[in-house]
C-alpha cells in the first residue's frame, strides 16, 4: 500500500472519530482504568528483531526530488546490532462494526508499520506489537470513564511492553514512537508503568508522541500529562518528549488537537485545561524559535511487505511551533517557489483536523535524526 492509500485509511478512521467525538456529550473522568493481566501466549507481534519478512526492516534507500522533479538516489542502510530499541504503536486503522479490532496481523497493519516505523530500524531495533486497537465505531465508548473498549486495547499494549522488559530489551535504552491512537495508547503507558517508576524512566531514551495531547502546565515543560517526563529542549537530551500536531494554518476552536481538555485528550482522560496547554516541540529543530526545514519521507506505490521505494522532497516545508489563544500546533509551511513541480500534502479532513494524517511522515527524516542525535549523546555519556 502506498503513502496515498494508508492516508485514506488513516483519513477515513480520523474523519469518522471527529465526528464521534464532537458529537458525544460524555464527561470523561481523570483516571484511566487499571490494566487486567494478559497472558503471554496471547501477544503478537507485528515488527520484532528477526522476524520473517518483519515490516519494520524494509530497506530505507530513498530517491530525493527536487524542485525541478530531477530524481537522486539517496542511499541508506539500516543499522547493524543496534544498542537501542524502539517500541511503536501504530494509530487507527481498522474500522469495522466491532469495537475492538481483532488480533492478527492484517495487510493494512503491515502497512501502516513500513510508512511510519520503518525508518527507525536506521537507528534501533523496532518492536510493535499487535493489539486490539479501538475502532472507529469504539471510539466514544471509549470517551466514558472505564470503557471495556479502550481496556482491551491498552491491556494488549501493556502485555506486550511488559513482556518485551522482561524478556527481550536487555537493560537497551528505548525510544517510544507512537501517533494518533498509539500515543494516546503510550501516554497511558508512560503514565501507568514508566514515569513512576525510576527503573523504566532511566531506560528511556525519549519518546515520540504524535497527534496524542501531551499536556503541560503554561509555558513549562513539564507537569500535567507527566510528573517526571519533560519535554524535549535540546537535542541531546535523554528521557523526554517530542509532542506536536501539525497544521497548515492556525486551528479552529472546535479542533480535535491542539486544545488542552478536548477533542483526543478525553481519549487518555485528560480534562483539565485551566492553566495548561497542548505540548509542542519542533522535530526540525527542537526548542526553536524560528521556521526550520522538514524532512519528509512517504512510502511509493510500489512498496510491499518487505522492500519500499522512499521518496523525500527537501526544502518543501518548514515547520515552527506556535501558540495563540489556548490553542498550540506545529504550523507546517509549504515554501515552494514558483515552478516547483512537487506534490504538496493539504488538509483533507477539514481545518479541524488539519495534516494530523501526516504528522509522521511530514517529519520523519527529522524524527529519524533526532533519535540518531540523542543515541549519539548516549554513548557519548
Amino acid at each position: 500500500m502506498d503513502a496515498s492509500s494508508i492516508g485514506r485509511v488513516v483519513r477515513a478512521a480520523v474523519a469518522a472519530a471527529a465526528m464521534l467525538i464532537a458529537a458525544s456529550p460524555v464527561a470523561v473522568a481523570g483516571a484511566r482504568p487499571t490494566a487486567a493481566k494478559v497472558p503471554a501466549s496471547r501477544i503478537v507481534w507485528l515488527c520484532r528483531p528477526g522476524m520473517r519478512d518483519d515490516p519494520c526492516t524494509v530497506n530505507p534507500n530513498a530517491t530525493s526530488i527536487g524542485p525541478s522533479g530531477m530524481p537522486i538516489p539517496q542511499p541508506a542502510v539500516d543499522a547493524d546490532h543496534p544498542a537501542f530499541d524502539c517500541f511503536y504503536v501504530y494509530p487507527t486503522v481498522v474500522g469495522g462494526p466491532a469495537l475492538n479490532a481483532p488480533l492478527r496481523i492484517m495487510p493494512v497493519l503491515r502497512d501502516v508499520a513500513i510508512e511510519q516505523a520503518s525508518r527507525f530500524s536506521q537507528v534501533c531495533d523496532v518492536w510493535a506489537p499487535v493489539y486490539r486497537q479501538v475502532t472507529t465505531a469504539g471510539l466514544v465508548p471509549s470517551l466514558t470513564p472505564g470503557s471495556r473498549a479502550w481496556r482491551i486495547a491498552y491491556d494488549g499494549v501493556r502485555a506486550a511492553f511488559n513482556a518485551f522488559v522482561a524478556h527481550d530489551e536487555g537493560g537497551r535504552p528505548i525510544v517510544f514512537i507512537g501517533h494518533s491512537q498509539g500515543a494516546s495508547m503510550l501516554i497511558d503507558l508512560l503514565r501507568q508503568e514508566v514515569d513512576p517508576t525510576p527503573a523504566l524512566r532511566a531506560k528511556m531514551l525519549s519518546a515520540i508522541l504524535l497527534g496524542g495531547n501531551v499536556q503541560v502546565p503554561d509555558g513549562r515543560i513539564l507537569g500535567a500529562t507527566f510528573k517526571h517526563l519533560p519535554l524535549c529542549v535540546h537535542p541531546a537530551q535523554r528521557g523526554c518528549v517530542i509532542a506536536y500536531s501539525s497544521f497548515d494554518q492556525m486551528p479552529p476552536p472546535d479542533s480535535l488537537f491542539g486544545i488542552p481538555g478536548r477533542g483526543v485528550s478525553l481519549l487518555t482522560g485528560q480534562r483539565s485545561s485551566a492553566g495548561q496547554q497542548v505540548a509542542c516541540v519542533n522535530p526540525a529543530r527542537i526548542h526553536s524559535a524560528v521556521p526550520a526545514p522538514l524532512e519528509p519521507y512517504f512510502a511509493t506505490p510500489n512498496a510491499t511487505a518487505t522492500s519500499a521505494a522512499w521518496v523525500t522532497y527537501p526544502k518543501l516545508y518548514t515547520a515552527l511551533c506556535e501558540h495563540r489563544d489556548g490553542i498550540t500546533w506545529l504550523q507546517v509551511d509549504d515554501i515552494a517557489q514558483p515552478g516547483d513541480v512537487r506534490p504538496v500534502v493539504e488538509p483533507t479532513d477539514g481545518p479541524a483536523v488539519g495534516l494530523h494524517v501526516y504528522d509522521v511522515n511530514l517529519a520523519l527524516g527529522n524524527l529519524v535524526s533526532d533519535v540518531a542525535q540523542e543515541e549519539l549523546a548516549y554513548e557519548s555519556g
